[in-house]
């Protein structure tokens, strides 16, 4: 039998020529994935973006709903938006909110992933039951605090036992402590869920820094500020998009708690836009203000996420020089 002997030249060429068939067998496998997005991406189109099309369609409409007919009215359903005082006061609401709650939930998150961070036995059951409220749907957790918030509930009660009944508050009936008890079961509903993405910031920071700055003498809000927080920067950004969200399009517990009363005091743009759509039957208003109200969120989605992004950025920057 005759042996072929391959030069050095022949085995440098050959592989190249190996890969290039290989690439060429492959590349259908590479394209298959896309196949199977088909199928999710059309039920999405058809279930979601469709109907979402064309409600933006109906915010040019006067619609009220349930006559089958209706007419083209351009952008004066935008215009009357504008011109609303129940929506401008609404909007108000929404942002009032949106920072109040933001700023607290996220507080009270990071002293909690702070404190169950450290190594007490008792950390882990203790991370269950700051996290338990989460998995409350709103709308439960909003007639527990409704009924803890009347004025002959628990905690007009407690303060009576404690011999501070001059504190005691018609919590949900007075338009200047309405929208600060709604922001009160918001955070202590979702400032579990806070601190969990701060917690798994937490558990990202390296010992050797936290050591070292211990060896430099260190106390706990430098070594917070200069060597935990630039660590957490990716958390932060996420928390505060995360809330601020939430917040802005905020509907089920003032539903279930004011239903946006007393009178308009927390009114806010999700309860209007529910209340022109379903009470007044002015459907093609309330896609208007819906329509509105995502833009305001993207809007302002972007800037904040620019702007936490960009300090992200020089916190790392500084953090490695």
């Amino acid at each position: 039998m005759a042996t072929v002997t391959l030069s050095r030249e022949d085995r440098s060429v050959s592989p190249p020529n190996g890969r290039a068939r290989t690439a060429g067998r492959r590349r259908p496998l590479r394209a298959a994935p896309f196949y199977f997005i088909i199928p999710a991406a059309a039920f999405y189109a058809f279930v979601v973006l469709w109907p979402s099309i064309q409600g933006v369609g109906f915010a040019f409409t006067d619609w009220n709903g349930l006559s089958p007919e209706k007419h083209f009215v351009g952008i004066q359903q935008f215009v009357k938006a504008f011109q609303d005082d129940a929506a401008l006061a609404a909007l108000g609401h929404s942002i009032e909110l949106a920072v109040g709650i933001t700023v607290v939930q996220n507080l009270i998150g990071l002293l909690l992933a702070l404190g169950v961070n450290t190594r007490i036995k008792s950390r882990n059951i203790l991370r269950v039951f700051l996290f338990a409220p989460v998995v409350i749907t709103p709308v439960a957790a909003a007639f527990i605090w409704q009924y803890l918030f009347t004025p002959t509930g628990t905690i007009n009660e407690l303060l009576q036992r404690i011999g501070l009944g001059g504190l005691q508050q018609n919590w949900l009936g007075d338009p200047r402590l309405a929208l600060f008890s709604i922001s009160i079961i918001v955070v202590w509903e979702y400032a579990g869920y806070s601190m969990v993405i701060f917690l798994a910031g937490l558990q990202g920071v390296p010992e050797e820094s936290i050591e070292a700055s211990l060896v430099d003498g260190a106390g706990p809000f430098r070594r917070f500020w200069y060597v935990i927080r630039p660590e957490l920067a990716p958390a932060i950004t996420i928390n505060l998009m995360l809330s601020v969200i939430a917040s802005l399009k905020l509907f089920d517990q003032v539903q279930v708690t004011t239903g946006g009363g007393p009178g308009h005091a927390t009114e806010t743009l999700s309860t209007l836009i529910y209340k022109n759509v379903f009470q007044f039957n002015q459907f093609g208003y309330g896609i208007a203000l819906a329509v509105l109200l995502t833009i305001c969120v993207g809007i302002i989605s972007v800037l904040q996420y620019r702007g936490l992004n960009r300090s992200e950025r020089v916190s790392k920057r500084r953090t490695d020089s």
